[in-house]
């Protein structure tokens, strides 16, 4: 039976990290804290339906129910209003986060058009990275025929590495398909 990515990365991925970055103790290696996917939806403060239909999806996406993200302050340009619904997410942690890592990673990233690989200069500066995805139609939970528009979503991955080079290397170890430097 093949091991899941938690499993893989707690037997064989440490023990590689380790070695890599030079940790005498397992608690210096890098790790996955958490996985926030996000979807901003400002159309949520004229169209209620719009944030329904943008929950159900994160929901069916991530396995977990979402939260509504709201204003913080407001902004008359876009008519938003502080408190208003402007978007939802979630927080993956623990055996969902991997699942989550996984299919993304196996599945949705290759099935994209044109795709050459994530970009390695998405990272922030404290190893967490960035990844933004135009359409939420590439996973296979979500039937084509039954959305009524079209959500691109956010996905950051929060590490516990202390630098951007450690993270690239965590997220390398664990399957995340990062472009060659060369051809951008």
């Amino acid at each position: 039976m093949k091991k899941n990515l938690r499993e893989r990365f707690k037997t064989e991925i440490i023990n590689e990290l380790m070695k890599k970055l030079g940790c005498e103790n397992i608690l210096q290696v890098p790790a996955l804290e958490k996985i926030v996917v996000n979807m901003g939806m400002g159309e949520a403060m004229s169209d209620s339906k719009y944030l329904d239909g943008g929950l159900e999806n994160l929901k069916m996406i991530t396995g977990q129910k979402p939260v509504i993200t709201r204003a913080k302050k407001s902004i008359a340009t876009y008519k938003i209003r502080q408190g208003g619904p402007v978007g939802c997410m979630v927080t993956l942690r623990g055996q969902r986060m991997y699942d989550f890592f996984s299919k993304l990673v196996n599945f949705i990233l290759p099935r994209l058009r044109d795709f050459r690989g994530v970009s390695p200069k998405s990272f922030d500066g404290r190893g967490n990275y960035n990844l933004g995805l135009k359409e939420q139609i590439v996973f296979p939970e979500i039937n084509y025929d039954k959305i009524d528009n079209v959500r691109g979503m956010d996905i950051a991955f929060v590490t516990t590495a202390k630098s951007d080079e450690e993270a690239k290397t965590l997220l390398s170890a664990l399957g995340m398909p990062f472009r060659k430097q060369g051809g951008n």
